[in-house]
């Protein structure tokens, strides 16, 4: 008897840091389950390094760093057929927003004269609780625009439909790492290790030396004055790596002044942040996206309201959800409540069968196009004529013109084999701790300097 089951998709993903290919590599398991992940790392000050990769636990099938023009190159050939690579199904763009927009109008002018061009996807990292404007229409274009909860959808179709632009593309699902154990209080559970309390830093929030140690201080007085605890503090990044955002003051060092006064039950770990949420008791944050994870595990969680509840901190995203706590609540036993309509309405504890059904039936549909009558041209709302003074400017820095070609001095470099591959790495791998040492090291001492 034939075999009857559907071929697996063939699936790329896009991505320029290490959130955003945890992001793209599980969004493409989730909503393509079964799929092959083929991943393209941009190149960049944020390009994961392989311990940071490793770290994620997102895997690919493939997987290779590129610059844009080499990434537009091989999409190109592919859908058209050229050369012995297969065309891609499906498409996810795990990027800035104005990485996105430029990736759009590339593919655009790379895929004009194809029939069968991949299903384009795209969406947020995590939680939005800034220029949303801006970056939503920065990914308008793609077919799917997935929105991580109800709460996202509405307002991304108000903007959408506030600017005249098509909001069909918004579809509701969830974060995909929103997953694992759900959290039991019970002794049992923990058996022989310490209650666990897990400060999850961020590498941008907050942004001053004073409020960076502030909350590192109150992370080993928590400690000290809880000698039957053990205190984590969760990094994101070894000081030598970028993610997401830039870290200028590492916790690392800053812990490193302050090493003699630590108890013995406050450390520092690294490590994939769902497993450190399976040993977790209470997770203490400022804004961090870790909350979500907690949240939906049902583990105990703190978001610090120490240093205000501001727009700056990203901790305004959490009004409402009942966590807001400050270390002084923290030292002395309170555990902060959840409301379970916000809870609701973030689209947290719904189970991954259901949360992203209606992408992957919008998928389906939009596959089942692409068989039939082929998809439509990629569209964005960002054009010559809606945004003569602002489109030319995202475009360029990604080195390509208003029609989406790459400029002279940026097309692809073809076969990185031999030593012209290798010197071209090497290149980048320096350019790129230059990079690094430059904003962590060189620029707050010129800033200090400015303050004399």
């Amino acid at each position: 008897m034939p075999d009857s089951s559907p071929t697996p998709l063939r699936v790329a993903v896009l991505a320029d840091s290490d959130t955003r290919w945890k992001w793209g590599a599980l969004t493409a398991r989730r909503i393509a389950p079964g799929s092959t992940v083929h991943g393209y790392l941009l190149w960049g000050r944020a390009t994961p390094t392989e311990r940071q990769l490793a770290e994620i636990g997102a895997d690919a099938d493939a997987l290779s760093e590129v610059s844009a023009a080499d990434f537009l190159a091989d999409l190109g050939r592919r859908a058209h057929g050229d050369g012995a690579d297969e065309p891609f199904d499906v498409l996810v763009l795990a990027c800035v927003g104005g990485t996105i927009q430029a990736m759009l109008h590339g593919l655009a002018h790379a895929w004009r004269t194809a029939t069968h061009r991949p299903v384009v996807i795209t969406g947020y990292v995590g939680v939005v609780y800034e220029k949303l404007p801006d970056g939503l229409l920065l990914r308008h274009g793609a077919d799917l625009v997935l929105a991580n909860s109800r709460y996202d959808a509405r307002r991304f179709r108000a903007v959408y439909d506030g600017v005249r632009a098509d909001s069909s593309c918004v579809t509701e699902c969830a974060l995909p790492f929103l997953d694992g154990r759900a959290y039991d209080p019970g002794p049992a559970e923990r058996g022989e290790r310490p209650y666990r309390v897990v400060f999850a830093v961020q590498p941008s929030v907050p942004t001053t030396r004073k409020d960076r140690v502030y909350l590192l201080e109150r992370a080993v007085a928590h400690a000290r004055r809880h000698p039957d605890r053990e205190v984590i503090l969760k990094l994101r990044s070894k000081p030598s790596e970028h993610t997401t955002h830039i870290e200028e003051l590492p916790y690392q060092r800053l812990a490193e002044r302050i090493k003699e006064d630590q108890p013995a039950n406050f450390r520092l770990a690294y490590g994939n942040m769902g497993e450190i949420l399976d040993e977790t008791d209470l997770l203490v944050t400022v804004s961090s996206t870790a909350a979500l994870e907690s949240l939906h595990r049902s583990v105990p969680t703190a978001v610090l309201s120490d240093l205000g509840i501001r727009e700056a901190l990203g901790n305004h995203y959490f009004i409402g959800s009942g966590c807001f706590a400050s270390w002084d609540e923290l030292d002395a036993g309170y555990l902060p409540e959840p409301e379970p309509e916000w809870l609701a309405d973030q689209g947290i504890a719904t189970p991954h069968e259901h949360a992203f059904a209606t992408a992957r039936g919008r998928l389906a549909g939009l596959l089942d196009q692409r068989g039939q009558a082929g998809l439509l041209p990629l569209a964005p709302y960002y054009t010559a004529r809606t945004a003569p003074g602002y489109l030319p400017g995202v475009l360029a820095r990604h080195g390509l013109d208003l029609k989406g070609e790459p400029k002279a001095g940026h097309q692809a470099a073809g076969s990185q084999d031999g030593m012209r591959g290798a010197s071209r790495r090497l290149l980048r791998r320096t350019a790129r701790g230059a990079y690094r040492a430059g904003v962590q090291r060189v620029a707050p001492i010129i800033r200090r300097w400015g303050q004399l």
